[in-house]
C-alpha cells in the first residue's frame, strides 16, 4: 500500500496513547462540532479548542485575529515548537478545522488521530473529565497564510476561469433539493440551493472509512484522481457550508494526495447562497457533464 503524500501529519490512536504524558513537547487538542462534549469526557491531558468560542470571532464572520490567536495558543501552553495532535467527533470535521486555522498562523507540527475521538472510544482507550493546567506562554504567531483560503471573489474568478471546485456537501444540498444543512431545516440556511457552477460533488464522507479514519490512498486517488479527474498540480477550492467539512478535504487533498495548490473557501455556501448576483446551478451532472434542469 502507498503512503500517503505526508504521512507525517496523521497519527494513530496507539501513537497517541504513547505520548499523552509528553507534555513538554506535544499537546493534545480536542475540537468538536459538538462542543459539550469535551466536558464528558476526554482523552487525558488534553485540551480544548471550542471552534465556535476560541476560533471565531464574536463580531465579523471570521476566524480570531493573530492576536486573539497568541492568546489562545498562549493560554494552552503552545509554544511555536509544539508538536499539536487535533482529534474530535464527526470524524474528525471539527479537528481538521483547527488544522486548518493553526496552520493559517504558521504553526509547523501540526497533526491529526486518524479516526478521531469515535475510534478512541471504540477501542475502549481511557477518558477523563480532569481539565489540565498549563503554565502560560508567550506565543507569537506568523500573520494568516492566504495560501489556503479562498475568498468569495477568488471563488469567483475561479469559477470563470473554469477552475476546479469540489463541493462536499450532501447531494441533496448540491443538487438544491435542500438549502440548510441535513436533518436540520433550522441550520445554516440559505436563501438559494444548489451549488457553485462547474463544481463537482463528492461528499467529505467518501474520503472516510467506517471507523472514522481515513481511506488508504489507492482508494482515495480512485476518487479524486480517477473518478473525479482531478489535478494534483492544479489549483484547486473545497466548499461545504460553513468550511468545516471541506476543511476535511483539505486536509485529504493537501496532506494524504499532495495537492499543490488547494484552498478552502470556508464562506462556503452560506455565503454564496446568500450573495445578491452570484450564479447557482442546480440539478445532476448528466454523462457529458451538462446539467439537468
Amino acid at each position: 500500500m502507498s503512503e500517503y503524500a505526508h504521512p507525517e501529519v496523521l497519527v494513530s490512536t496507539d501513537w497517541v496513547a504513547k505520548h499523552l504524558a509528553d507534555t513538554e513537547r506535544v499537546r493534545v487538542i480536542e475540537s468538536n462540532e459538538d462542543v459539550l462534549l469535551y466536558a464528558t469526557g476526554h482523552l487525558h491531558n488534553a485540551v480544548h479548542v471550542d471552534w465556535q468560542t476560541d476560533l471565531q470571532d464574536p463580531d465579523v464572520r471570521d476566524y480570531i485575529g493573530q492576536k486573539p490567536f497568541e492568546a489562545l495558543c498562549s493560554r494552552l501552553g503552545i509554544r511555536p515548537d509544539t508538536t499539536l495532535v487535533f482529534y474530535g467527533d464527526k470524524s474528525n470535521w471539527w479537528a481538521t478545522y483547527a488544522f486548518w486555522t493553526f496552520k493559517m498562523f504558521g504553526h509547523a507540527d501540526c497533526r491529526v488521530m486518524d479516526g478521531g475521538r469515535a475510534k478512541w472510544e471504540a477501542e475502549g482507550r481511557t477518558l477523563t473529565t480532569e481539565v489540565p493546567k498549563y503554565d502560560s506562554t508567550d506565543y507569537s504567531a506568523e500573520k494568516p497564510d492566504p495560501s489556503i483560503r479562498a475568498f468569495r471573489d477568488d471563488v469567483l474568478a475561479h469559477m470563470q476561469d473554469g477552475g476546479a471546485l469540489v463541493d462536499v456537501r450532501s447531494p441533496a444540498e448540491y443538487i438544491g433539493e435542500i438549502s440548510h444543512a441535513p436533518h436540520d431545516p433550522a441550520s445554516e440556511a440559505a436563501l438559494r440551493a444548489g451549488h457553485i457552477p462547474g463544481a463537482s460533488n463528492v461528499p467529505w464522507s467518501r474520503a472516510a472509512n467506517a471507523d472514522g479514519t481515513f481511506k488508504s490512498r489507492e482508494d482515495l486517488e480512485a476518487i479524486y484522481l480517477e473518478e473525479q479527474d482531478l489535478d494534483p498540480k492544479a489549483e484547486t477550492i473545497a466548499y461545504c457550508r460553513i468550511g468545516e467539512r471541506s476543511s476535511h478535504t483539505w486536509f485529504v487533498l493537501k496532506y494524504l494526495l499532495g495537492f499543490k495548490d488547494v484552498r478552502n473557501y470556508d464562506g462556503s455556501w452560506t455565503e454564496w447562497g446568500n450573495l445578491v448576483g452570484v450564479p447557482v446551478e442546480k440539478g445532476e451532472p448528466d454523462d457529458d457533464g451538462d446539467l439537468d434542469d
